[in-house]
This record gives structure tokens, C-alpha cells and sequence, in this order.
């Protein structure tokens, strides 16, 4: 039986919520476990109620504004510290939270470790396609600066999580740049295209543009953290002026509020995808177990999907397929 430890004190919504969401994901898979990290009074009575839940009683939350390096070495009994501790300990298989990105990732390369091999994780998250083919972006900012190697392992590593969240049997690979051409881009560009032509022979397929992140078109597209987490907030920001635009024009005209209630159920569809919550958030890759972090802003469903999601990637093995993927000597 898979255990997996949810943060309960992570994001900027209630405990509460994710302990809603724990219970569904106990409630929808017999087969998980859950040890939940948080203070005494939130964790101990919901573990006492849930057969299959255990309690990991932490005294000290990092909030979302703290100096994430500094805050994991000053909050060593917080409940991300803590939490990824027990999964290094394999006290628990795999972790989720929706704390802060920048605490998850710097405890869990403390804690739980890097795959052999791997330079730097990174941050990856699955984006829906207009083909109806989803997309493995990555790095969505854990790493700033990356060097043309750095990039190299990204691109290995997104394609092995797209063979087990896509379904991608052989998975392409495209660089983000300014242009599909081949001499398109900065220096930095230019350098990690010639590394990836190098490396991934039969898999690496070019540039490619921002107006093909939600295409569908490739099956993994990678790039720097800096300008991953760019092109993200880009479309979130987007797809909120969208929606909030929509919800104007349904005010001020009631045959505009009649189409939107008949696209109500295809446009909740479009957000659940871009909002991430039907996975549960973004995945660290490149450490020895799978780590999942939500949005600051997560929901009890998102929270549900998170850690059965968490559970499905050690069943189907992703530390694994990564540690093979990762050229020897790279």
C-alpha cells in the first residue's frame, strides 16, 4: 500500500480544505495512505476519525513569503521540513503540498535527495492542447539560469513523465525560443539548441514558439525556469482577462448571459485544465520520490487529485524511468 504525506498547513487556504481533500482521495483509492503534517489540534482528531490516515504533529509553518532557504534551515519542525523528512526516511512514498514552491523544492533536495545523476530538479507541469494532446512544460521556475546541460536532463526527464502522464510513447521535444528557426534566439537559446540537437537525436525537434505551448503539437516543451515561469503566468493572466471579460459581457446583455450558460459546462472544462487542478499541481522532478505542489490557492479537489496523483506516479514508477533516462555520465 502506497502512503503518501499531504502538508496541512501549505497554501493559502484553511486546513480544513485540504484535510476535505485528503478524506476524498481516502475515500475515492483503497489502496493509499496518508500522513498528514500539520499542528496537533488540525491533524491528530482527523487522523483519529480516518483509519488510514497517521499523524505527523509539526510545530512551525513556512508562510508563503518567507525566504525559502532560510526559512527550511530556520523551521526545521515545520510541516514541509518535516514532511519530506519522513519521505527520505520512507516514512511515506511521496509528498504533496500547496506551500511555498521555493520551500518544497530546497527541502526536498535536502531531504529526499537527487536522482543519481541529475544536476538540478525542475519544476514540470502538464498543459492542456487545442489537438487534444497535452503538453509536459518545464522548467516553470525552479532554476533561473540553466545551462545548455542543465536542459539536456529537463528534456529527459519531462519525456519520461510524459510516458506516464500522457501516454507518449516515443515523446518529442521542443525548445521554447523566439522563432522555429534553428538560429532563432538569445545566445543562451542558441547554445541549449545545439546541446539538445546533440543529445537528442530522434527526439529533439527544434524551436518552437509561444504559440505552441498550448498547441498540442510537441509533447514536451522545455526552457529556462526564468522564462518558464514567464509564459505561465502569461497564460494564467489571460485566461483570467478572458473569463473576466466574458463575465462582463454576461452582465450587460441577456442573450451573451444565455450563451455562456449553455458554454458554462465546456468553459469550466477549459479552466479546470489551465488551473492545474485536475492533476493537482506541478511535479518536482529529479528528486527520489515524487513531490507534488499545489497552488497557493488550492481546493479541496485539487488537493484529492494531488495525492491520488501522488500515488499513481509511485505505482507507475517515474523515479525510475527518470534515473534511466539520464544519460550516463550527463
Amino acid at each position: 500500500m502506497c502512503t503518501v504525506c499531504v502538508d496541512a498547513m501549505g497554501g493559502d487556504e484553511t486546513p480544513e480544505v485540504v484535510l476535505r481533500g485528503v478524506e476524498a482521495a481516502l475515500a475515492q483509492n483503497e489502496g493509499i495512505r496518508v500522513l498528514v503534517a500539520g499542528d496537533e489540534e488540525v491533524v491528530v482528531p482527523f487522523c483519529a476519525r480516518h483509519e488510514r490516515a497517521r499523524a505527523l504533529v509539526t510545530t512551525q509553518v513556512i508562510g508563503m513569503g518567507e525566504h525559502p532557504a532560510d526559512a527550511v534551515r530556520a523551521k526545521r519542525d515545520s510541516s514541509i521540513v518535516r514532511g519530506l523528512a519522513s519521505v527520505g526516511a520512507h516514512e511515506a512514498d511521496a509528498f504533496f503540498s500547496a506551500g511555498s514552491t521555493g520551500a518544497v523544492f530546497a527541502a526536498a533536495t535536502l531531504g529526499v535527495g537527487r536522482i543519481r545523476g541529475v544536476r538540478r530538479p525542475c519544476i514540470a507541469a502538464t498543459i492542456p492542447g487545442s489537438s487534444g494532446r497535452p503538453t509536459v512544460f518545464l522548467d516553470m521556475g525552479a532554476n533561473a539560469d540553466a545551462r545548455p546541460e542543465m536542459l539536456v536532463q529537463f528534456a529527459q526527464m519531462g519525456r519520461a513523465y510524459a510516458t506516464v502522464v500522457v501516454g507518449a510513447v516515443a515523446p518529442r521535444v521542443a525548445l521554447l525560443s523566439n522563432g522555429s528557426e534553428e538560429a532563432k534566439g538569445s545566445q543562451a537559446a542558441l547554445a541549449a539548441h545545439a546541446a539538445l540537437a546533440e543529445a537528442g537525436r530522434g527526439w529533439f525537434c527544434g524551436n518552437c514558439e509561444g504559440t505552441d505551448l498550448l498547441a498540442g503539437t510537441f509533447d514536451v516543451i522545455v526552457t529556462d525556469g526564468f522564462t518558464g515561469n514567464v509564459a505561465l503566468k502569461a497564460i494564467e493572466g489571460c485566461a483570467r482577462f478572458i473569463l473576466g471579460e466574458l463575465k462582463g459581457a454576461v452582465h450587460d446583455s441577456r442573450r451573451a448571459a444565455l450563451g455562456a450558460l449553455l458554454l458554462k459546462p465546456a468553459l469550466r472544462g477549459v479552466a479546470a485544465g489551465l488551473s492545474g487542478d485536475e492533476l493537482g499541481g506541478a511535479l518536482l522532478l529529479g528528486v527520489k520520490a515524487p513531490v507534488l505542489i499545489g497552488h497557493g490557492a488550492t481546493s479541496a479537489d485539487a488537493v484529492k487529485n494531488g495525492t491520488l496523483a501522488c500515488a499513481r506516479l509511485v505505482r507507475t514508477r517515474l523515479v525510475d524511468k527518470i534515473g534511466h533516462e539520464i544519460s550516463p555520465g550527463s
